[in-house]
Parts: C-alpha cells; structure tokens; sequence
C-alpha cells in the first residue's frame, strides 16, 4: 500500500482532547464490511446490534504510569517514556528518552528521592535500555509516573485520566497507551451483551508506543513495525474455535485485539511478540467484526481497518463521520 492512500483531510478542531461525561456516550458509525452502508448509532446501541450469538474479545490490558521526568548530575531535563520490560522485576526496561542535551552510556538521572534511572545502552531498534535503581520499580512508577497520554491530545495528563484513560476491563499492567475502542465500554454494557447471548473474552496486547508513529515511508511494505508483547489465553483460544467451527462471528474491541488475534492464527503460540503489519489485502483468519476508534491519517491503525472495511469504503466512512 501506499502511504498517500492512507491521507485525508483532519481539522485539528475534530480531535477530542477530553472523553464524554458518559463512557457509552460517543457516536457510532456502522460500516456494512461487505456493501459498504454507513448507519448512525450511539456507542450505548451497541447490545442492540450485534448478534445473538458470538464472541466479543477484550484487550485487558492495564496502562502503567509509563512516563517519568527528572534531570541528570548536570542539572539537565530529562524525560523516559517505558516502553517494555525486559525481566520479570521490571527493574531493567527498553524506553524512548528526551534529555536537554544527548544520553551517554551510564548516566544515572534522578526522578525523585527513592527512584533513579541509569541508561545501560541501547537496543537493536534504537530504543534505549535502562535499569530502574529502586527497591519496587511498580511503586515507584505509581508514586512518580505519569499516564503517557497520545501526543494528538496535547495536554499534560490530569488526575481524572488516571481512571478515564483505563478500560473498566484493565488487569494487566504493561501498556504505555490504552487500547481506546475499550475504553467506550461499561460494566453494564458487557452484563447486557452476555445477557443477549454472546461471550466475553480476553487477550493481552500490551500497546507500545509504536501505535502512534506516523508511516514516513512512501511504501508501507518497509515501514518498521516495533514488537509488542501479547498473549492468547486457552480459555479464549478455545471460544474463538467454537465460534468458528459453529460459523458465528468473532467480533475484536480495538485494532490490538485484531493483531494479538491474528498474529496467534498465523504463527500458531499463545504468547510472545508481534510486529504484524495488517494492510489491505490481507485475509483475516479469525475476526469477522471490529469496533474500533476513527484513527490518524498516515498511521498503521488506519491501514488496519482499511484492510478489514475496505479503502474506500472507509475513507468514504471516514469522509462522513468529519462532516
């Protein structure tokens, strides 16, 4: 695909920086995957139109407070944002950096009294690798973090964000950004859904900040895709066979469910990393149906549901929704 395919036309003013008073208050287009008919709901229809049956698969991922600010020996700023951790104590993690001047081997910067950061080097894609000098490196970051908030927002987070900007599903930390189709959901909405008949079930993609990197390539075929860490459960493994062999509809909350999904179907473990890039012309092996947020122009997430929706029919979706 060409990068130029994923353009369209974003007025700065159509870009929510805050969420709605209601979780299940936001706006929802219906896109007809195979005739391309575009209808108009609320996110709180949702029980009413989806099947009876079926499974609704949930990224339960948890968003951790990912982002630290402190300053070097020499007085100078500087900024971490974690991206991964590398062992089990999450003392040693892979992180993009900003400093007011560059970052050598061994610098040890300080983010409050009981947590400094020291950078041990770098990894193969250039990402930073840095060792948390603390007692409880998850202690620290809940005393001292921040909840890294997409750059399109631009505002610093607030104390309500701590809340909002977690799925009401979240349970397992990892994520430096929220899997945001979840975060429309309700308790109430999924008790309705298993009332009506369908399953809930669980994956984990922990999000990197790879989601928000625009395509800067004129072919997305070579635009470097950073690994993200998810997992299948068997319980979920198993719902979604059932699904299919009884042909009824396997429908992912958010574009990271589609690629933990899929990229289980394709390389067969229920764990481990993926840097599947999903771009029209791809088959879908497992998801018939997706919710998903309207996203940025030039990125992944885009070319995702233009393979899923069709790019036409998208960008004509997509055309409808600015006016």
């Amino acid at each position: 695909m060409r990068t130029d395919e994923l353009d369209y036309h974003l007025p700065e003013d159509l870009i929510a920086t805050d969420p709605p008073a209601d979780r299940d208050g936001g706006r929802l287009m219906v896109l007809g995957r195979r005739t391309g008919e575009r209808a108009h709901h609320a996110v709180r229809d949702l029980p009413a139109l989806l099947p009876a049956s079926g499974v609704v698969v949930l990224n339960d991922t948890r968003v951790i407070r990912a982002r630290l600010r402190g300053k070097k020996p020499s007085g100078g700023q500087v900024e971490f944002l974690l991206v991964r951790a590398l062992d089990p104590a999450a003392t040693r993690w892979c992180a993009m950096a900003r400093a007011s001047k560059g970052l050598r081997d061994g610098t040890t910067a300080h983010i409050d009294d009981q947590l400094a950061v020291r950078v041990l080097g770098r990894d193969d894609e250039g990402l930073f690798v840095v060792e948390l000098l603390t007692d409880d490196p998850w202690a620290a970051m809940e005393r001292c973090g921040e909840i890294p908030l997409p750059p399109y927002m631009r505002r610093r987070p607030e104390a309500a964000d701590a809340e909002r900007y977690q799925t009401v599903f979240a349970a397992r930390p990892g994520a430096v950004a929220a899997p945001t189709a979840g975060l429309h959901l309700t308790e109430a909405m999924l008790e309705a859904l298993q009332r009506k008949g369908l399953r809930i079930a669980q994956v984990t993609l922990h999000v990197g900040p790879g989601t928000f990197l625009p395509v800067t390539v004129d072919d997305l075929d070579v635009h470097p895709m950073h690994a993200e860490w998810y997992e299948v459960p068997n319980e979920t493994a198993a719902l979604v066979r059932a699904a299919k062999a009884a042909h009824e509809p396997v429908i992912a909350v958010g574009t990271t469910v589609v690629r933990a999904l899929e990229s289980w179907s394709l390389t067969g473990p229920s764990h481990g990393e993926t840097r599947l890039l999903i771009q029209p012309g791809y088959e879908f092996r497992v998801v018939d149906a997706l919710l998903t947020n309207l996203h940025l122009p030039r990125s992944t997430l885009l070319a995702l549901v233009m393979a899923f929706g069709g790019v036409e029919a998208v960008r004509a979706a997509y055309n409808e929704a600015a006016r």
